[in-house]
């Protein structure tokens, strides 16, 4: 824990120093969401305008609520309102292309921002995510390091399923080939929703009659639709997610999920509104601080970017969101279980 904690306070000097070198005031920065249905997705949104706006810039929106058409069709509508950089959470990598082209035809900058967008004209800001499954497989396999595990992935459009998989790999895949760990279920699950991974996990537990021992579910929002398919069968076993989202902090204090790897969204966010300053200004990609070479996507580009730490949340350290402001005492403590350090 003291290392992640470590690398975190790393990682917030770091955007402490991205927000001291911004100087692109007067801009506008266009931001296009993917959408707004994980509550995480909002508290990046108020750190990036936050950031955006005490630079002197000016912040532009749009939701693409999903689809990956009315995201192309959102950042032609910022490049027309005058978007001097843009910041884009991608719906789908594969068909992202076309707004990249549109933008360095006019001579905008692009960030991806937490999803993937493989190509070297965009800069890549993100959280290390294969670090994050690994954190997830970790977590799971301290309580429980052997017996049958479904995993349940995010949209097969987002490379950051991928990511997230393979860093659980990492982590168990020896497990599973020496016969200590079966994958006994795993699925896609489309929009990264809820609803579709209780239904993932409902058809898993169906397939196995419930003999099922932990679950790796990539974000928090899936893992709570995980956890209502569990209940319903009387189940309570361990499932790990991400986000940090509130709902789920409450599960790891109420006993019902065993991990939330926190991504302190402030920092990515705020983060975020520096790096799209300092390129609108005209910066090279290459020279903002902190920056690394990285060619780890499927197509292997080489691109720039910056990694920020990850947290694990477990009822040990639960105090550590609410110190930092994330989340209020009452509410992640509601109905907590005995022996929840910070409840």
């Amino acid at each position: 824990m003291k290392t992640f904690l470590k690398a975190a306070l790393v990682a917030s000097v770091a955007v402490s120093a991205l927000a001291a070198t911004a100087q692109a005031e007067g801009k506008k920065i266009g931001v296009s969401w993917s959408n707004f249905q994980e509550e995480r997705w909002k508290t990046d949104e108020a750190a990036m305008k936050a950031a955006i706006e005490a630079n002197g810039d000016t912040y532009i929106s749009a939701d693409a609520q999903a689809s990956a058409a009315k995201q192309l069709t959102d950042i032609e509508a910022l490049i027309a309102q005058g978007a001097d950089a843009l910041v884009v959470l991608s719906v789908d990598s594969g068909a992202i292309g076309t707004a990249v082209d549109k933008a360095a035809a006019e001579g905008i900058p692009v960030v991806g921002y937490d999803r993937l967008i493989e190509d070297d004209r965009a800069f890549y800001l993100t959280f290390d995510n294969k670090e994050v499954g690994r954190v997830i497989a970790r977590s799971i396999l301290e309580v429980q390091p052997t017996g049958n595990y479904a995993i349940i992935k995010g949209d097969p459009g987002d490379p950051n399923a991928l990511f997230l998989l393979e860093g659980m790999m990492d982590v168990i895949g020896d497990d599973v080939a020496a016969g200590k760990i079966k994958i006994v279920g795993e699925a896609f699950t489309d929009g990264w929703k809820p609803d579709n991974a209780q239904k993932n996990m409902e058809q898993i537990l169906t397939a196995n009659n419930n003999n099922v021992d932990a679950v790796l579910s990539e974000n928090d929002g899936m893992a709570g639709g995980v956890i209502a398919a569990l209940a319903a069968q009387g189940m309570n076993i361990p499932v790990s997610g991400q986000d940090g989202d509130h709902a789920a902090l409450n599960r790891v204090a109420r006993g019902t999920q065993n991990t939330s790897v926190w991504k302190d969204a402030r920092e990515l966010g705020k983060a975020a509104g520096a790096i799209a300053a300092m390129l609108a200004d005209g910066k090279d990609m290459g020279a903002i601080p902190d920056a690394v070479k990285w060619s780890g996507g499927a197509k292997g580009v080489e691109m720039n970017a910056i990694f920020l730490a990850p947290t694990p949340i477990n009822k040990d350290n639960i105090s550590v969101v609410i110190d930092a402001g994330h989340i209020a005492k009452d509410k992640v403590c509601d109905g907590a279980i005995d022996g929840v350090n910070g409840c």
